[in-house]
């Protein structure tokens, strides 16, 4: 199968996505939350949305313009995928056979459902595929590989993979920088990088900065419609705990009811709390995100990706800034 073919099948997969009957989605979202609560049916619909924009025919064809694809032998990636949040291995499984190579993956504990369910979709469009990925419990006799993790696992993945080709990430997280200028519908837009996904994807924005003597009134009030996540019982729990917590501590904090905030330079937050810094100038701005750019995932805010759109990454967009088709398409 040429480079054509293949964008011609993921386009194919990207409109039945998109046309995926109502009562079919449905199931698909029950049986994924069922094995996994934090996967919502409103969250597991955001990551088919990613999907379906991923692979429209015009997205696949502006991403793979810019590689060689002529000198390309197809090899058998192994794949250590993530399960934060839906899905979130798919663009290195999409990378993988937008490629020519043959998949391999070990699928995250918290995710083992949703991908085999695309894939059987992708062979029914063209079985060509079938022999092209396998879902196994131990990776062994691959060419390269691509493993997603905490730092932990990072140091374990360095270790055992070193010998072959490989992209290791690690923990990273999103920062959100505020002028306190911000309209009420930006923020709301920013309350959009907070909670979907609950809070738990790299892309997530878990950390603020904000000027001297921020107001915290209007984020607040931009936030309100998300007041029902306090309903998620997981989600609760962690808000509780922390709050707990914090009181024992005497740690100073904002609150809402459902959304902590506090000061803390730590970018990475608990579930339900938000981190923040106080700045004075755009210098402190610059030298703190240049400080933790390799613990940065995206940055939200003016000058930076606007806000409501951490979460809606396009298919040429790579997790920690490592080229992965490049990686692929000169092995």
């Amino acid at each position: 199968m040429n480079l054509q073919q293949r964008i011609e099948t993921f386009a194919k997969l990207g409109e039945k996505l998109a046309n995926l009957p109502e009562d079919e989605f449905k199931l698909i979202s029950v049986n994924a939350q069922s094995l996994n609560p934090w996967f919502t049916e409103d969250n597991v619909r955001l990551a088919f949305e990613g999907l379906v924009s991923y692979l429209d025919k015009k997205n696949l064809k502006k991403w793979v313009s810019n590689y060689s694809f002529d000198d390309v032998k197809s090899k058998n990636i192994g794949i250590v995928m993530a399960g934060n949040i839906p899905l979130v291995g798919f663009h290195d499984y999409l990378s993988a056979l937008i490629s020519g190579h043959s998949v391999i993956a070990k699928l995250s504990s918290s995710d083992k459902y949703l991908l085999p369910v695309i894939h059987k979709m992708l062979v029914e469009i063209d079985s060509y595929f079938s022999d092209k990925v396998q879902f196994v419990e131990r990776l062994e006799e691959v060419d390269a590989y691509i493993a997603t993790g905490s730092d932990n696992s990072a140091r374990y993945f360095e270790h055992y993979f070193a010998k072959k080709p490989n992209i290791i990430r690690k923990n990273r997280t999103s920062i959100a920088v505020l002028t306190g200028n911000e309209t009420a519908e930006e923020l709301k837009e920013l309350s959009k990088d907070i909670f979907n996904y609950f809070g738990l994807g790299c892309r997530n924005v878990t950390f603020l900065l904000v000027p001297d003597n921020y107001k915290w009134d209007s984020l607040y009030e931009s936030c309100q419609h998300w007041e029902d996540v306090i309903h998620h019982t997981k989600y609760c729990n962690n808000y509780e705990y922390c709050r707990s917590v914090l009181l024992v501590k005497m740690v100073p904090f904002f609150d809402n009811n459902f959304l902590i905030i506090k000061k803390d330079e730590a970018l990475n937050s608990a579930i339900s709390v938000l981190n923040f810094k106080n700045y004075g100038s755009d210098k402190e701005v610059t030298d703190f995100l240049s400080i933790n750019e390799n613990n940065t995932q995206c940055i939200v805010g003016k000058d930076h990706l606007p806000f409501g759109t951490a979460q809606n990454p396009n298919v040429w967009d790579y997790a920690d800034g490592v080229d992965t088709l490049a990686f692929l398409t000169n092995l």
